[in-house]
């Protein structure tokens, strides 16, 4: 049960946010969406650091290997992974008019969904190692840390459903279906999670690696997506000053609790 839970917490703060078009009229102001998006940047890259990195350095120390190996190797193929999905999976990002990756003729909705669903792999991909680490009960990683990683991810994945459900109500996109497009992007989630988890007893020799490949995935993400669009035009301090709150949040939940 407690497993189940720690899976579809990231998934539920998406749906929450996703849930704004419900309850808000007008698209959300440029300051706010940018102190999001850097308050999600923040996030992110103190989970990379404290409960993928260190975790992942501290698990190959333990077992009397190289520290630094697993860590530099999972964070180089985390990052390249991502790039070759960006290279090749077709997709829109919010404020752009050119789709990237290889020419399809996927709808305008169809690619904007593809988008946040690479942004959220990563987030998956984390959430289901570091669970099979603390289900394995070997590895350094306790279900509490599990569970505050899930909860980091929900509370930044909340202003990201915000994000992509305002946008498409405003391009006039009916309430439901704009909701239902902001849940659905999050559905990767706990599907990408479930599956690492199932494949636990397999992924346990590997997860020094696999923790370090989430995060460089993670970082892809936030480097490529997060950081421009929150520091692009006017009121880029904001999104600083977001980055700060988002990386203090996690880390001390993690210090703390994990």
């Amino acid at each position: 049960m407690k497993e189940a839970l720690v899976l579809l917490i990231p998934f539920l703060g998406t749906s929450l946010g996703a849930a704004m078009v419900f309850f808000m009229k007008r698209q959300i102001v440029p300051r706010l969406e940018k102190l999001l998006l850097g308050f999600a940047a923040g996030v992110m890259i103190a989970a990379s650091v404290w409960s993928l990195l260190i975790p992942a350095i501290d698990m190959a120390d333990g077992r009397g290997a190289n520290a630094w190996l697993p860590a530099a190797a999972g964070f180089l193929l985390g990052m390249g992974f991502l790039l070759l999905l960006d290279s090749l999976v077709p997709h829109l990002h919010l404020e752009e008019e050119k789709p990237e990756g290889i020419q399809s003729s996927f709808q305008r909705s169809t690619m904007l969904i593809l988008a946040v669903t690479l942004h959220n792999l990563p987030e998956g991909m984390a959430v289901g190692v570091t669970l099979a680490g603390a289900l394995s009960g070997d590895t350094g990683i306790s279900l509490a840390g599990a569970l505050v990683l899930a909860l980091g991810i929900a509370i930044q994945n909340f202003p990201e459903g915000a994000i992509i459900s305002m946008p498409l109500r405003s391009a006039g996109v009916s309430r439901p279906k704009a909701f239902w497009y902001g849940m659905l992007s999050g559905a990767v989630e706990p599907l990408g999670a479930l599956a690492t988890l199932l494949l636990a007893e397999s992924v346990v020799p590997v997860l020094p690696y696999l923790l370090a490949f989430a995060a460089g995935a993670m970082l892809y993400v936030v480097v490529e997506e997060l950081i421009p669009q929150s520091q692009a035009g006017e009121h880029s301090n904001i999104a600083t000053v977001g980055v700060a709150a988002g990386f203090v949040l996690m880390m001390v939940l993690d210090v703390a609790f994990g």
